[in-house]
Parts: C-alpha cells; structure tokens; sequence
C-alpha cells in the first residue's frame, strides 16, 4: 500500500475547502475523509446565514428559539468574545453586512452593485441571551447573527477531529487552517499571501486564521466595500491594514484575535500581538509585511 498525503478538495460555507490526511492510500483513509466533508456539510446547515434552511436562519427569523448543541456552543463563545475585546468582534453585525451590500453569496453580489448609500453605520452590539438550560437563545428586537469566520474556523475544528482519527492532517477553510499531529515529523509548512511573495509558516500544532479587506469585497456606486464590520461605526473598517493572520490554539481564537487586530489598526495591532504575544503577520494597505507577538 502507497504511504501519502491524500488530499480532497471541494466547495462549502461560500469559499474553498482543502482537506490533508497522512494516511495510506485504503478504504479507511477515502472514508474518513469523506465523513469529514459530511461534516463540513452538515455544520454549513447550522451556520449559513443564506440558506433558508439553516439553524441560524430560522433563529435570526424567530428571535428566540431551542437550538443545537453546535450553534449554542459558538453563540456563547462569540458573546464571550465580544466582552473580552470591547466590541471589535461582534457577532450581531449581520444587519450591517446586509447593508453595505453583502446581503447574499459573494458570488452572487454585483460586481458594482448601484444602490443608495446609508448616511450612517448600522448599529452593532445588539442584545443576546443564552439559557444554557434550556439550549435557548434570545435576540433582542431587530438583531440577527453572523458568524462568518468563526463558524468556518469552528467547523476546520470538527473536521480535524474526525480527520484525526485516521492520522497527522490538516484543514483549510477558506484560510482558516487548523492541523492535528505533525506531517511526516515535523510542522506543517502554510503559505501566507503577501505583497512580497509567499510567507512560509510552520504550523506544529493549533490553528491560524487571516482576516483581511482583499478577500471579500465589491464595488457599490463605483467604491469598494468589504465585508470586515467595524462594530464601533456599523460600517466596514477603515483600517489602515490590509490583512492580518493570526496563530492562535484554535481556529475560533485565531479569527476572533485576527479580526481584533485588524480593527486596532498598524500601531494598536502590533502593540496588543507583542504585549499578548499573539504571533501575528500584518500587511499594511501600502504593502509593508510586518511580523509581530514574536512570529519571526
């Protein structure tokens, strides 16, 4: 039997999934790695804010209801998030994406979409409440859920977990990469995109997760939009960084911490990654890649 690195690729949660297993190429390595994208699969139906027929879906529409253990365990996790962050990551800032235009797949959003600007930012840090109890989550009046990159991250955490059942592996969720064991002994080696080429990270053990205004973005009334929300002014960042990827022990604390970052802009992101050491790449918006929190 052939000993490699098998790989499958494939489509979900609005971006592109990798999955790498070390594992011979047999019947059980296929089947764990098909079992992962199910998975994958079955947790986009919790946390897709487009499918009508998502568990989040019918909760932004009801405002109160019995939930699963999956949507309970991130709500609770990203209110937990918002408290120890003043804000900067905020999962009720569905309403401000739908307003800068992000109300549907990107694929889907014009590419110059023309349509009348707010005069202001929509407002964030609407009320949520958890009855652990009862699995019960209650949203105030008018205020819906996005999780975007923490449910991707979530869901590189559960797939890793099934993954590893069959040996060292790695996912990748739309950048949002958490690995299990090491590759043939030693860390996984993940390229991160920069104005001066690849940078390459070993990553041993844990996850990263990169948050940038490049990725996820269009044209409205000929100016671009991008779908990173400044929950302090409803509207998406002006912040002077293009990108900011994060190592962090899981893939829900790299996108809360890289999102964060992003929004303190240069100076705040590289004083909080230094002072927290947070491993941090910073791409500035003129290009400068700038290491921080002791990445080297």
């Amino acid at each position: 039997m052939e000993e490699a690195l098998r790989r499958h690729t494939f489509e979900a949660m609005g971006t592109s999934l990798e999955l790498l297993l070390e594992a011979e190429s047999t019947p059980a390595s296929a089947t764990a790695l098909a079992l992962a994208e199910t998975e994958i699969r079955r947790l986009e139906g919790v946390f897709s804010r487009f499918r009508p027929d998502s568990e989040l879906t019918a909760l932004n529409e009801a405002g109160s209801m019995t939930v699963g253990p999956e949507l309970l365990e991130v709500t609770d996790f990203a209110l937990a998030a918002r408290e120890r962050t003043g804000g900067r990551f905020d999962p009720t800032v569905h309403d401000a994406l739908v307003a800068a235009g992000y109300d549907r797949t990107l694929d889907d959003v014009p590419p110059d979409m023309v349509a009348e600007e707010p005069t202001e930012g929509t407002l964030c840090g609407g009320g949520v409440r958890i009855d652990h109890a009862e699995s019960r989550i209650e949203l105030d009046p008018g205020v819906r859920l996005d999780f975007g990159g923490i449910a991707k991250g979530f869901a590189a955490e559960r797939t890793c977990d099934v993954l590893a059942e069959a040996g060292n592996c790695l996912v990748n969720a739309g950048g949002d990469v958490s690995v299990r064991g090491r590759l043939d002994g030693a860390a996984w080696p993940v390229g991160v995109e920069t104005p001066e080429g690849i940078v390459t990270l070993g990553l041993e053990s844990g996850s990263l997760a990169t948050t940038g205004r490049d990725r996820r973005r269009w044209l409205r009334n000929g100016r671009e939009h991008h779908h990173v929300i400044d929950p302090a002014t409803g509207m998406p960042s002006e912040s002077d960084l293009l990108r900011v990827t994060v190592v962090a022990p899981c893939a829900m604390e790299a996108e809360v911490l890289a999102k964060s970052l992003f929004l303190g802009g240069e100076q705040g992101a590289l004083r909080e990654a230094d002072e927290l050491g947070i491993p941090s790449l910073l791409v500035t918006r003129d290009g400068r890649v700038v290491f921080a929190g002791g990445l080297e």
